[in-house]
């Protein structure tokens, strides 16, 4: 296999792991703005014998932004590898993903949801992937 060919499979993986990231998230960010009282009743119940059970208005708020903007990120990212074979956008997206994910893990064993918790770990493995196949086409 030529170089050329072993940088697009690289290319066309992270393409793919990107839009997985950017439908992951655009989904999951639009979702709880389209149903925000919805989400808030459901993580108010989720939340409420946990040390954020006051400030469950404020983490929705927060952890809506940031899945919103790791799903434009990635979908951004994927545009740019496509078009341009630069993968710094994607990145940030994979990155953002992470951080994210960690969030919503965070979230789930403090209100001690442990099953909740795990099944967030493929989606760790899957932005942490990402980002790993990244790193190798820079």
């Amino acid at each position: 296999m030529t170089e050329l060919q072993n940088l697009l499979q690289w290319h066309s993986i992270g393409l793919i792991l990107l839009i997985i990231l950017a439908i992951l998230f655009l989904q999951s960010g639009l979702d709880k703005i389209t149903d925000y009282q919805g989400n808030l009743l459901w993580l108010k119940g989720h939340f409420s014998k946990s040390l954020f059970k006051n400030i469950v208005p404020f983490l929705l708020v927060t952890i809506t932004i940031m899945e919103v903007v790791s799903g434009l990120l990635s979908l951004v990212g994927a545009l740019m590898l496509f078009a341009s074979k630069q993968p710094v956008i994607g990145k940030l997206g994979a990155i953002l993903s992470l951080i994210s994910l960690t969030c919503l893990f965070l979230g789930q064993r403090i209100a001690k949801d442990y099953a909740g918790a795990a099944s967030l770990v493929p989606y760790i493995l899957l932005a942490a992937s990402t980002f790993g196949v990244l790193q190798f086409i820079s």
